[in-house]
């Protein structure tokens, strides 16, 4: 009877890469002053029974801005935030003090587990709510196997 048991295979790579991106993922630069937030929005991932849900808060945003993509265990998530609208034009952009809400490009990488059916993946938008379901693959159950006799 093994004495561990590992819920999935060891990587280091894939384990530094999660701590990389935990430690990263909340610091903002400073620049004399001038904070500039992240470009791309955080994430929270939560674990359920038969699935991992990721939900990201993209105010502003329109579904038609959002691309998400998978490929070899790694969600993708890509979108565009088109710049703050100014009331009728009456403020010209040097009239800025002060900009937090960022705008642009922006990409997410996030590694997935592999126990994933990626088959079923499904993700909704609502009232700038990203929200995307990993279902999570059914777990094999041990079987027996026959033995017969040489004879």
């Amino acid at each position: 009877m093994p004495i561990f048991r590992w819920e999935q295979s060891w990587n280091p790579l894939r384990d530094l890469e999660r701590e990389v991106d935990r430690l990263v993922q909340g610091v903002e630069f400073s620049v004399q002053g001038i904070r500039m937030p992240r470009q791309y929005p955080a994430v929270n991932i939560f674990e359920l029974a038969h699935e991992y849900l990721i939900t990201a808060e993209l105010p502003g945003m329109l579904a038609e801005d959002l691309e998400l993509t998978i490929a070899n265990s790694v969600l993708t998530l890509k979108g565009h935030r088109n710049p703050p609208e100014i009331a009728d034009g009456e403020i010209s952009e040097e009239r800025f003090r002060r900009q937090e809400r960022t705008f642009g490009e922006w990409q997410r990488s996030i590694s997935i587990p592999d126990r994933i059916s990626e088959e079923h993946l499904s993700a909704e938008f609502n009232e700038g709510v990203l929200k995307i379901h990993l279902p999570k693959l059914e777990e094999e159950q041990p079987r027996q196997i026959p033995v017969s006799s040489g004879e």
